[in-house]
């Protein structure tokens, strides 16, 4: 169960900084597109530290994950790599 306060949630359905800043990642939901493929998330952009890698197949059904503790901490932004049709929501504090 995550301890985060202060909650929020941010969106992308495309690659690229969904978060700028520091801040904890609590969660997230995926929505599996066409494309099987990776979804890397990473700490300070498209060349940053890869914190968090998921496989995804084609059209299988949306993923939910809450992250244990504080989650995994990300010191600059977040940044997100997507397969073709994939989205992503995210959960920070």
């Amino acid at each position: 169960m995550s301890t985060l306060t202060n909650v929020f949630a941010k969106h992308a359905n495309g690659t690229g900084t969904i978060y700028d800043g520091a801040t904890n990642l609590g969660g997230y939901q995926l929505k599996p597109g066409g494309t099987a493929g990776t979804i890397e998330i990473r700490d300070g952009g498209a060349s940053g530290t890869l914190l968090l890698e998921l496989d995804i197949t084609v059209n299988t059904a949306v993923i939910a994950t809450l992250l244990p503790g504080n989650g995994i901490r990300f010191t600059t932004s977040i940044h997100v790599t997507l397969p073709t049709s994939a989205a992503i929501t995210i959960f920070c504090g």
